[in-house]
């Protein structure tokens, strides 16, 4: 038997590591990797094909609290494993649509692929299984699987001129059931078997544990403070650059400036791990919060100093990559591991749809009150989840 604190830092966590980057970058990052071949090849409007991942988000955040359930009872490894499984087919059957109603098919798997195998399952697991070395475990977990947009942008524009975007899937299907099936099985049954085992709830305690934690105000606070951070993130993420290039800057520095916001994820990760023993998860949610209003408003001086959207990338990036950490050991810290799996589910379930909805709304800030007003709804919602989190703090 290992002990937590040494099973956290050991080579079966840096296998779910490389494996959660192989997992983002083959069924979450590959849409946005490969949309412009979609267009070319099958003549649909961005609108139409946006409804695939989109049915995939609402598909994963469904499935969250019962999935967690099962996390609760024991059945981690197995989920993490049969999600990469069925992702991998997912990509096969997506590699041969050629109409609306088979790409829907495809994504609805690849919802279910996501829901089984990614963060959340992981988080879920490492948590039950190592209890507050989870927060440890994580951190190397994203540290590496922060890279898989890195990975994703430029593998699938080379695969998609050599192979089309069709042998881009088939590659990503591979990856999928080649490299990371075997290491989820490695790495999650490793944990489990080195490890002192966990107390597995009943589904009576767990749908006890559920219900208590629905009727603290600490849970609604917890969901408002991550949801409402999510909201702002991928609102203001998925029209970085015509946003950088709306402030001054030119097409190319937009892009690379874009592309600061993956690797300040890590690196942001890294500076969490120097303090992981010294910072309380709310003193670091608290600042990270604090850094994203900042970085907004280094975007809107950007309108005065173009350069300044690095900053802007760099303090997001380096924030959010934190926040992903800081989710479920707050989750654990305040609700408590009983029945953390379903709880942790269903906290998800509005951080997940708002990443749906970021998009459309940025969209109608941009065309229509504008960039201004853009900017200044991000720090709203940024000043809303910090008082949610205030106040989560004097009632829990």
């Amino acid at each position: 038997m290992i002990a937590p604190r040494d099973l956290a830092r050991g080579w079966p966590v840096w296998a779910l590591a490389l494996g959660q980057m192989l997992a983002y970058a083959c069924i979450y990052y590959i849409f946005a990797a490969l949309i412009l071949a979609w267009q070319d090849d099958l003549g649909w409007p961005k609108t139409r094909l946006a409804q695939g991942p989109t049915l995939a988000i609402v598909i994963s955040a469904c499935l969250a609290p019962f999935l967690g359930r099962l996390v609760d009872r024991g059945f981690g490894p197995e989920l993490m494993a049969a999600g990469a499984a069925l992702g991998a087919l997912a990509l096969v059957w997506l590699a041969h649509v050629t109409d609306h109603t088979g790409w829907l098919i495809g994504w609805a798997l690849i919802g279910v692929a996501q829901a089984a195998s990614l963060y959340e399952v992981c988080f879920a697991y490492l948590i039950r299984r190592l209890g507050r070395e989870g927060r440890v475990a994580i951190i190397r977990v994203t540290l590496i699987a922060g890279l898989a947009s890195t990975l994703a942008f430029p593998a699938g524009a080379a695969l998609a001129h050599a192979l089309g975007w069709r042998g881009a899937v088939w590659v990503a299907a591979g990856v999928m059931a080649s490299v990371v099936l075997p290491l989820n099985i490695w790495g999650a049954w490793t944990i489990r078997r080195s490890g002192s085992p966990p107390v597995v709830t009943t589904a009576e305690a767990d749908k006890a544990a559920l219900w208590q934690a629905l009727a603290r105000p600490a849970f609604w606070m917890l969901a408002a403070t991550f949801s409402l951070i999510s909201l702002n993130h991928w609102m203001l993420v998925n029209f970085l650059v015509p946003v950088f290039v709306q402030q001054g800057a030119s097409h190319g520095w937009a892009v690379l400036a874009a592309a600061c916001v993956g690797p300040a994820q890590v690196a942001g990760r890294l500076v969490l791990m120097g303090f992981e023993e010294k910072i309380s998860p709310a003193t670091a949610t608290k600042a990270t919060i604090a850094a994203s209003i900042l970085a907004t408003l280094f975007l809107w001086s950007a309108g005065v100093a173009p350069f300044m959207i690095f900053a802007y990338a760099l303090l997001q990036g380096a924030a959010i990559g934190i926040v992903t950490i800081l989710r479920p050991v707050m989750i654990a810290d305040v609700l408590g591991s009983a029945g953390y799996g379903a709880i942790a589910g269903v906290i998800q379930i509005p951080s997940l749809l708002a990443g749906a909805v970021a998009p459309i709304l940025g969209a109608f800030m941009l065309s229509g009150p504008g960039l201004l007003a853009f900017l200044v709804l991000s720090v709203g919602l940024l000043l809303v989840s910090l008082a949610a989190l205030i106040v989560l703090l004097r009632v829990r």
